[in-house]
């Protein structure tokens, strides 16, 4: 398979490095369907212990009558919000561009209503948004492969979504960030998620900003050479940087829902755990069962990819690396994964599947 990266760039120049397009985007809300399939059992991994049981009923019944509108539901996070919100027993309507499309019957067979709607659309949204608790904000933007969006879009976007949901009566919007908000980066696409925040703090309705840390599930897709038994990421050797499992974004958004009062009008910087490039290097060898080292990205690729080399530096001061406070995380939702047992559970089909990836020749534009 080839892919056509955006920098013109390829793996084959650099060695075994992953897609430099999928680098450049690390909150890619998108996925394939075999991480939607995972998705679809995520909300039974805790089912076991008996308190948890117990408190997701209580929750259920709460909220029976309650719908929240789920944006993206098609991708990873708004996948992983759906999914959340139907075991706590909300009602979730999801707006798709197309209901006959694969991922949105997907969708249908799994309790979710889905309406048509766009984002460029704002009669669609009031439409969608009529009568509902709650909506989930997350929008497509200028740094994923194959957008047919602007910074420009993705910031209308986020601010009409917001605006008509205060119009129309909701009564919390949850709106998704990223980990670098808050300041400038000189990365367009993720400088566009501050600009959205903006109008969002504003709101006369209750609302609450996630900003969540890079996806565990980014490390093992099949681009990244793990079936060639390296892995090359941002980070030194040595250097920690925060990851959170796509799952448990959505069961913080739905644990946010069910306690509006307490989650209104703050912004959380979320993670499930930290690890130096060695420390991911020693998990994915043991659950590979088989040998992968890991080192930073070349020196001469940073320098050459504008994009990569500014990602790169905001992992060294900090900004990208992520500085949630995972102690008071965990304590607050203890069923955050590290990164050890997602590998041995939601991930574990994943790293499987990309252990069998054949080898992926990608071609400079």
């Amino acid at each position: 398979m080839h892919l056509t990266l955006a920098s013109g760039f390829s793996v084959a120049d650099t060695g075994a490095n992953p897609p430099i397009r999928i680098l450049e985007h690390v909150y890619d809300q998108h996925v394939s369907d075999s991480l939607l399939k995972t998705s679809g059992k995520i909300s039974n991994v805790h089912q076991g212990h008996g308190h948890d049981r117990r408190e997701r009923s209580v929750v259920g019944m709460t909220n029976i009558n309650k719908t929240v509108v789920v944006l993206g539901a098609t991708g990873q996070q708004g996948g992983s919000v759906a999914a959340a919100l139907r075991a706590d027993g909300w009602g979730v309507r999801a707006v798709v561009r197309d209901p006959s499309g694969h991922r949105a019957r997907s969708l249908s067979a799994a309790g979710v209503e889905t309406v048509r709607g766009d984002l460029g659309d704002p009669e669609s949204l009031r439409a969608a948004f009529s009568d509902a608790h709650g909506v989930f904000s997350v929008q497509p933007n200028s740094g994923q492969a194959g957008a047919d969006v602007t910074n420009e879009d993705e910031v209308r976007f986020g601010a009409a979504v917001a605006e008509i949901a205060e119009r129309c009566g909701v009564a919390h919007l949850v709106y998704s960030s990223a980990v670098t908000a808050g300041s400038t980066t000189g990365v367009d696409h993720l400088d566009t998620k501050s600009r959205i925040e903006a109008p969002v703090r504003n709101l006369d309705i209750a609302s609450t900003i996630i900003r969540p840390a890079t996806f565990m599930e980014l490390l093992v897709t099949p681009e990244m050479g793990l079936d060639r038994g390296h892995l090359s990421f941002l980070m030194r050797p040595d250097q920690a940087m925060q990851f959170i499992a796509v799952r448990d974004i959505g069961r913080i958004v739905a644990a946010v829902f069910g306690s509006s009062d307490r989650y209104a009008n703050r912004t959380m910087e979320i993670a499930g755990d930290a690890l130096t490039g060695k420390a991911l290097a020693e998990h994915l060898t043991q659950a590979a069962g088989q040998p992968i080292s890991y080192s930073r990205l070349p020196t001469t690729l940073l320098a050459q990819d504008e994009v990569l080399g500014k990602l790169a530096a905001l992992v060294d001061d900090g900004r990208l690396a992520g500085n949630a406070n995972l102690d008071a995380l965990r304590a607050e939702f203890p069923f955050l994964l590290r990164f050890d047992r997602w590998l041995a559970g939601p991930g574990a089909g994943l790293l499987d599947e990309t252990l069998r990836s054949s080898d992926t020749g990608i071609a400079p534009r």
